[in-house]
């Protein structure tokens, strides 16, 4: 692999060199998220956090009380974030033909909101929330106005402290009402992939797709701890193909990158997309 350059200049031009006339995929973390308010969990300056995993949630209903109660107060604020400049700079990528499509880790919808058409969220969205037992899918809005109507003591707080997945931190949950199914009672959760939870096999697959059908690998905002996205520029390494990792910070990837952007995904995705759609 070619040795990358240390300034950001000379890495953009390389990241060029190695991305031009291929078809790209992509695959991107919180870091493209940060610049539109939604925070990082692993990036540098992000606040050390235990999220909730799917067996303290499955276990504990005062813990499912804990992590409705706090994803109700965090999501309008979640759901409030827009696409920056980096979004829309990967949906141009894509209506130009250069990009084939983008896998996230990110569960904010953003791409899609940006005009991404060909979007894989690995880990699920928060517009959606899933029964556990029938399998039945609610839109996010419907559950949230349950909860105010259940829950008509919950007050909102002026300033929420918003968390990467829309959740927000709460204590007082004794007195919460947790939501339940209305065709068969059983429990409802968000359509995300906890922590300790598998990414969906067919959903997986969809990703390793769009790998196999690229001739390079662009990875953004991603310090690739999560072994899904490990697996995914694996695979890529092992055809051979450029990968180039924009990235804040150390990342598990850069040993395999081709090319490695120390930085900002905004302004440097925005300065990618305009040397390749020239």
């Amino acid at each position: 692999m070619e040795a990358w350059a240390q300034t950001v200049g000379t890495s953009l031009d390389a990241a060029v060199d190695a991305l031009a006339g291929r078809t790209v995929a992509v695959l991107t973390g919180a870091g493209i998220s940060t610049d539109s308010g939604i925070p990082d969990y692993r990036g540098e300056g992000a606040p050390k956090r235990t999220p909730m995993t799917i067996e303290q949630f499955l276990s504990s209903p005062r813990a499912r009380k804990r992590y409705w109660a706090g994803s109700h107060l965090g999501y309008p604020l979640f759901d409030a974030a827009r696409p920056n400049a980096g979004h829309r700079a990967l949906a141009e990528l894509e209506a130009a033909g250069i990009v084939n499509g983008v896998i996230t880790q990110n569960v904010d919808g953003l791409h899609v909101r940006a005009g991404s058409r060909r979007v894989v969220p690995l880990h699920g969205s928060m517009d959606r929330v899933l029964c556990l037992s029938c399998g039945q899918v609610f839109a996010r809005p419907d559950i949230s106005a349950r909860i105010e109507a259940a829950n008509p003591w919950l007050a909102k707080p002026d300033a929420v402290t918003i968390n990467p997945d829309g959740d927000a931190e709460v204590s007082d949950v004794d007195d919460f009402v947790v939501p339940d199914c209305t065709v068969c009672g059983g429990p409802l959760k968000p359509d995300v992939v906890f922590f300790g939870e598998f990414v969906p096999v067919d959903r997986f697959d969809e990703a390793k797709a769009l790998i196999a059908s690229a001739d390079a690998l662009l990875v953004a905002g991603s310090s690739l701890v999560v072994n899904t996205g490990i697996r995914l520029i694996e695979q890529a390494r092992r055809r051979r193909l450029p990968i180039v990792v924009i990235n804040r910070g150390v990342t598990k990837g850069d040993q395999r990158a081709t090319v490695k952007i120390d930085g900002g995904t905004t302004e440097n995705l925005t300065a990618l997309a305009a040397r390749l759609t020239r």
